[in-house]
């Protein structure tokens, strides 16, 4: 499934700069009655999976997902509960934080393939996509309103394997005894109130867990970008249909940590780097126009490692080496032991 990129307009460039989480809070609060729920399981991957529930339960994840949510915002408007940009804060009390849908790659993905790609989305079952590989649960909730008729808002949360009781390791305990477990699985949700999708805006209840959930660091993300753009303005590059630089350094945490420790205006040109490459005989690719090809994360991290000059052949033996840690040496002192 290709999930497509989302085109925002004008319209909605305002909706995201006029986004009030207690307006909204309190605008669910009075039609909660008329929202419908459909739940989804994602995996690791962050490929969804329809999921059907009972309707004894609709109740249980109305309240479950959007009712402690919006009690939790009216509640505490009252008690001096802040909502602030993500961006510009970190861990303060009494606070929700807020960015846009479009800085969180991973969301953005997903729930385009919710919308997207809704007719190819497989309803999930244990015996082929196994519970343990799911990495979290989000609920679609709509109700009327809005330009088009309905309105829609998402709200997740992550789950474990952990979490879970599998029928082949659990027992029932009825009344005096014990029996056997009657569902293929069980699972004791999450009763935190963790993120929210609502028009393009991203609500963060709880900092850490969203983090996690979509694996999102924003300030060394923010690092990447600023690295892939003196990369770029140095480094004349050529990548695969689709690739950025960015793309490609995201959550590759030991190269960008790499890149940090480099002053990249001061590192070897790219006739100096092709050089290096052909010295030590790798397959370091360039087109007609001499740009360096970045194909794919082994590309990347090749070009990375002869930045910083991480090829080495043994004046000894004659073999080639990849380091995988450096010390800087000091300067001698005096003469050497042999003249």
């Amino acid at each position: 499934m290709d999930s497509e990129k989302t085109e925002i307009t004008n319209s909605e460039i305002r909706k995201l700069n006029d986004f009030d989480v207690f307006l909204w809070a309190n605008e669910l609060d009075e039609v909660k009655n008329n929202v419908s729920c459909e739940l989804f399981l994602f995996n690791k991957n962050y490929t969804p999976f329809k999921i059907r529930y009972s309707e004894k339960l609709t109740n249980s994840v109305k309240q479950m997902f959007m009712g402690e949510a919006i009690a939790y915002v009216i509640s505490g408007a009252e008690k001096g509960l802040e909502c602030r940009e993500y961006e510009k804060s970190d861990g303060e009390d009494k606070v929700i934080y807020r960015t846009d849908l479009s800085k969180v790659i991973r969301a953005e993905s997903l729930l385009n393939l919710i919308e997207k790609e809704y007719k190819d989305i497989d309803y999930f079952t244990d015996n082929e996509h196994q519970f343990k590989k799911m990495k979290g649960i989000i609920a679609k909730f709509s109700y009327p309103g809005g330009d088009d008729g309905t309105k829609v808002f998402y709200i997740a949360k992550g789950i474990s394997a952990a979490s879970a009781l599998s029928a082949k390791t659990s027992w029932e305990l009825n009344g005096e005894s014990f029996e056997p477990f009657s569902a293929e699985v069980a699972l004791k949700m999450p009763d935190d109130n963790q993120v929210a999708f609502v028009d393009g805006s991203v609500v963060i209840f709880n900092q850490t867990k969203f983090e996690n959930l979509f694996q999102y660091d924003f300030k060394s993300q923010m690092l990447a970008e600023a690295k892939a753009k003196e990369i770029e303005e140095k480094y004349k590059l050529s990548f695969a249909e689709g690739l950025t630089l960015n793309a490609l350094l995201m959550d590759k945490k030991p190269l960008v940590k790499k890149l940090q420790d480099m002053n990249i205006e001061e590192q070897m040109s790219q006739e100096q780097l092709v050089d290096y490459a052909d010295e030590m005989k790798l397959e370091l690719m360039t087109d007609d126009d001499g740009a360096i090809i970045m194909m794919d994360d082994k590309d990347l991290t090749m070009f990375v490692n002869l930045l910083n000059e991480d090829y080495y052949v043994s004046p000894i033996n004659g073999k080639r080496y990849e380091i995988k840690s450096k010390k800087l040496l000091n300067e001698p002192e005096g003469e050497p032991p042999r003249g």
